[in-house]
């Protein structure tokens, strides 16, 4: 999986404007651009069975299964595209029972009141997460389709042409192999692989870096990759029975990394330089998840200190778990799952995504109800797009929607031209349903293409050419969102960043507490470890986003980064220190206390300094004190 554009190397220019230049880099998933142009089978279908309007939900279906169609297992996406589209079935069902209560005439009451609610319960959602906030998107925009746009088949059918299409993607996803499969093993489990292998390479990248200036962000690179792989995992049961082999082997690898990941944290703290053949067992043990082949003879470390006794012991229980995988199933979701998204939804961050969305829906459903366009849904429904806070900072989403709404709107004009009839249509659906999975790369690009697929499906619903309409309808929606979302609302403002990194302070508090009181409990310790390094990666994400937004705005989170450093430094101590007190170590040696106990209070320390508040700051710390050494 690839990080966020707003994660890339810092550029000379100003944070909110470099942030329009970054994009994602990796390479070409060709078997996503694959699915991308079959997924325009079902409206082929449809317009030749003379049936072109019903043809335009399908193909909306599969667009947006195709803008969740991300790197990753195929069990992850069976959650990732599918629970994404109920939402937007119920959406459709919704606008269209709006639009019926309504009537024909322009309503500036009743609709932008039935999309403020929604929005305000949408956005505070899709601040949950990843998954949630493609429901809260979906919900959002195909209620506004389903009030606006004049498709004469009724919302039941809507609703049902939707999942269709999103259903035909996903299964696509499901049958057709990777593209550059490596090794023989079953296809279905190609991501999974991947995902795992790639935590073995983090593991050998990091012991390389060890005592080298690279090491901090090889640690960072190992996070990631376990939280991909965590993922990966994690979805559901691709077959009935959790009993394959294969299924097992994957689970047993990646619990076989985990001791390793912890070691090789402890041996890049410690900042000692590693020899070469140290990093040589994880990777033989990448390139056998990878192949599906044995992991054969594993070069032993020097057991020189606690660290490396603990990778050697890491290698022989992998070795262990390569040749006899364990008849473990796969772990299922924790009973609490739902209880922590509803609490993250109308949380604080929830709330104050939840009520920007709000505004920004009963704004521009008002302004396009009293313009009276033609096409007055592609305001609210743009306005959703922008308000999210996962695409990107504020105004760098902006210029990218705006430049990307010109560039597909000219296009669009130049190319519809030379084309003529329904089949034209449908092909230009198909290229741009295939560029979609390179587009996402970028918000300007991915605009653009989502720009040329809609203005061909309004063609096809039996509209008149609308791109100087879609460019005006996209520009109003911008000046709308920086309106909406630069309002200085009372005590609204970083939220997002605060509950990050409150929550990550309360997974290394238990982390902590649990490697000095238990340190025996091998299996807990996993557990909360990986709790408060993914807890880690997510606050510095919500940082670095921030970061990139107006001086203005990014002003309110001043300090975060020096907390979030300070927590980082707390974490990998404190996995030193499990490394030392779980391998037949009676108590932490002198370095390594003196260590935690700086690092606890550097993070007291730092919490104080951040917002701009001094009463807000003294509340979070008190709030959030982790105990000493």
């Amino acid at each position: 999986m690839f990080p966020p554009a707003f994660l890339t190397p810092s550029s000379p220019l100003p944070p909110w404007l470099g942030h329009v230049l970054r994009t994602q880099r990796g390479p070409v998933r060709w078997s996503a651009v694959l699915r991308g142009a079959l997924a325009a089978a079902p409206l082929l279908g449809l317009v030749l069975a003379g049936h072109p309007t019903a043809g335009v939900p399908v193909a909306l279906g599969a667009m947006f299964a195709g803008i969740n169609d991300r790197p990753g297992g195929r069990r992850a996406s069976v959650a990732r595209m599918g629970i994404p589209a109920l939402a937007g079935a119920a959406g459709l069902l919704l606008g269209t029972a709006t639009a019926v209560a309504a009537g024909n005439e322009p309503s500036l009451f009743l609709l932008p009141l039935v999309f403020g609610l929604l929005g305000l319960v949408a956005g505070a959602v899709s601040s949950a997460g990843p998954v949630a906030s493609a429901c809260g998107t979906q919900v959002m925009v195909a209620a506004v389709i389903g009030a606006g746009m004049p498709l004469p088949e009724p919302g039941w059918l809507r609703a049902l042409l939707f999942l269709a299409g999103a259903g035909w993607l996903a299964s696509l996803r499901l049958a057709l192999p990777s593209s550059g499969r490596p090794g023989s093993g079953p296809y279905l489990f190609d991501g999974e692989c991947e995902a795992v292998a790639a935590v073995y390479t983090a593991v050998a990248e990091l012991l390389v870096a060890a005592g080298g200036p690279r090491a901090l962000a090889c640690r960072a690179a190992l996070t990631a990759a376990l939280d991909h792989a965590q993922d990966a995992l994690s979805g559901p049961r691709l077959r009935r029975y959790a009993s394959s082999a294969p299924e097992r082997r994957l689970h047993a690898q990646y619990a076989a990394a985990l001791p390793l990941a912890e070691a090789a944290t402890a041996l890049a703290w410690a900042g000692d330089p590693l020899p070469a053949r140290t990093a040589e067992g994880p990777r033989r043990l990448a390139a056998a998840v990878r192949t599906g082949g044995p992991s054969g003879p594993l070069p032993a470390p020097a057991r020189g200190d606690a660290g490396l006794r603990a990778l050697d012991e890491a290698l022989l229980r992998a070795a262990s778990a390569f040749d006899r995988p364990s008849g473990q199933r796969p772990r299922t979701r924790r009973r609490g799952a739902c209880v922590s998204l509803a609490r993250k939804a109308f949380g604080a961050a929830g709330r104050e995504y939840g009520i920007r969305v709000a505004l920004c829906c009963a704004v521009s459903t008002a302004v396009a109800q009293s313009l009276r366009h033609d096409h007055w849904y592609w305001l609210p429904a743009t306005t959703v797009f922008l308000v999210k806070p996962d695409l990107g900072p504020l105004v760098s989403r902006v210029l990218c929607r705006a430049a990307g709404t010109a560039v597909g709107a000219v296009v669009f004009a130049v190319l519809v031209v030379p084309i003529s009839g329904q089949l034209a249509l449908v092909g230009l659906v198909a290229v741009c349903g295939a560029l979609i999975p390179v587009a996402t790369r970028h918000f300007a690009a991915q605009t653009a293409v989502v720009t040329v697929l809609v203005l061909s499906l309004v063609l096809l619903a039996g509209e008149p050419q609308a791109a100087r309409e879609r460019l005006v309808e996209s520009l109003l929606a911008c000046a709308t969102v920086l309106l909406v979302g630069h309002l200085p609302l009372p005590g609204q403002r970083g939220h997002t960043v605060r509950a990050a990194l409150d929550t990550a302070v309360s997974a290394a508090h238990r982390y902590l507490g649990h490697v000095l009181d238990s340190p025996e409990d091998h299996t807990g310790r996993g557990a909360l470890r990986r709790d408060a390094y993914r807890s880690l990666a997510a606050a510095r994400t919500a940082i670095d986003l921030s970061a990139a937004e107006l001086p203005t705005v990014a002003r309110r989170t001043a300090g975060s980064r020096e907390v979030a450093g300070a927590l980082e430094r707390l974490v990998d101590t404190t996995t030193a220190c499990a490394v030392h007190l779980g391998h037949r170590s009676a108590r932490l040696p002198a370095a390594h206390a003196e260590a935690l106990a700086e690092h606890v209070s550097a993070l007291a320390a730092s919490v104080l300094d951040v917002g701009p508040d001094e009463r807000g700051r003294r509340a979070y710390a008190d709030r959030r004190s982790v105990p000493s050494a």
